[in-house]
């Protein structure tokens, strides 16, 4: 080997030797560790969620910000009792770089706590607990969904539009209840409404005959109900059975059909319900996702297949606004505060306390589908009571 030769060989393996630290970072994935309900009352919506979320990761080459993913998965089994153990698990046991989840508000809480305390980036794709961006609030908690006040306060609004004048709720008995309960009555109030009783029943279940007794017993004309899940199609059914759609008009939330129709059947036909999400939306963007998710899951979305979608297009506004560099967390945070999610739902921004500034639509349910019916409230952004941030 001649002196040219040798020095060659030399800087081709200097080269190597050095770049190879490089390399190595590019090909560590992102651990993300999914904390959903995966059993009980509120299992379908988590595993929407996640389909939701590995459709957008799919669609992008299997990455998010060039990064591959490896997927952590604890079934929270809606239990705000096993929360925090539960968190801890994928904190500090998985060492997730981000938690994704979930569904039950009184679980959130808890989680958004942990990721307070361990300044763990925080993406709720799904509960609306009213404290995650309001005294909660925190500059690593972020929301892809919405909060409860915004759908159930549109209802209200909507109530009141169409000429009622005493109505009456009916919710589970934990934070998202006691929310929605508050928010459609502020919402009902603004148009002149004004409230009668107001009645809960515990969580996930409940015998509801002597309410739906009450219920029909009480002198108004419209009843405000937040269900979801295996809950909704139980309490729409029953209230259908007991002949109280035609006599009181029921009103709720969407999570009150949706992903849920099907096992509703003739129940649920002709409710009207408020949401960021609906069938027939008029935008390209959600025809070329439901076409997408059937093509890959076999089965139709529904808004929570939606909010895990966009929980990952806003980790990868994230991630991107970083080159997948997750240890420029400010950066990253900033990239994820500015993002305009091009979603399903139409696009939205993020308010200052991270949850999102959507169109509220009120929708009607017609054969198997929540119809578009109307924009209820355009830009609707939660008033994040308590946030400091």
């Amino acid at each position: 080997m001649n002196r040219r030769q040798t020095l060659t060989l030399a800087v081709s393996l200097c080269a190597a030797v050095t770049a190879w630290p490089a390399v190595a970072q590019q090909q560590q994935k992102l651990k993300v560790g999914l904390m959903l309900p995966y059993t009980g009352t509120f299992a379908a919506l988590g595993n929407a969620i996640e389909n939701g979320f590995k459709l957008y990761v799919q669609e992008n080459g299997g990455k998010l910000g060039g990064r591959e993913i490896e997927y952590f998965r604890v079934d929270d089994e809606s239990d705000p009792a096993k929360a925090t153990d539960n968190v801890g698990k994928l904190i500090n046991r998985d060492k997730v770089d981000v938690v994704v989840g979930t569904v039950h508000s009184g679980v959130v809480m808890a989680m958004a706590k942990v990721a307070r305390d361990t300044n763990t980036l925080l993406v709720v794709p799904n509960a609306g607990a009213g404290a995650v961006t309001g005294p909660m609030c925190a500059p690593n908690i972020f929301r892809s969904s919405f909060s409860n006040w915004q759908s159930a306060y549109a209802a209200g609004v909507v109530a009141a539009e169409r000429g009622h004048k005493k109505a009456v709720s009916i919710t589970w008995k934990y934070a998202a209840g006691d929310e929605m309960a508050a928010a459609f009555k502020e919402g009902f109030a603004k148009g002149g409404g004004t409230m009668g009783k107001e009645l809960n029943l515990p969580f996930p279940g409940g015998e509801c005959q002597a309410l739906r007794t009450e219920i029909a017993a009480l002198k108004h004309d419209a009843t405000f109900a937040f269900f979801a899940g295996g809950g909704a199609v139980k309490f729409v059914k029953d209230y259908a059975a007991a002949g109280l759609t035609k006599t009181i008009p029921l009103y709720g939330p969407g999570f009150l059909t949706d992903g849920t129709l099907e096992a509703q059947g003739e129940s649920a036909q002709g409710l009207l319900t408020t949401l960021h999400y609906a069938d027939g939306l008029p935008n390209e963007r959600d025809k070329s996702f439901r076409l997408n998710y059937a093509k890959a899951y076999k089965l139709q979305p529904d808004v929570y297949a939606v909010q895990g979608y966009d929980a990952a297009q806003l980790l990868a506004a994230g991630l991107n606004g970083v080159k997948g560099d997750i240890s420029k967390r400010a950066d990253m945070i900033k990239a994820m505060e500015s993002a305009k999610i091009d979603s399903p739902r139409g696009p939205f921004t993020l308010s200052k306390a991270h949850n999102p500034v959507h169109d509220i639509y009120l929708r009607k349910v017609e054969g198997g589908a929540n119809k578009y019916q109307k924009v209820a409230i355009k830009g609707l952004a939660d008033p994040a009571t308590g946030c400091k941030m």
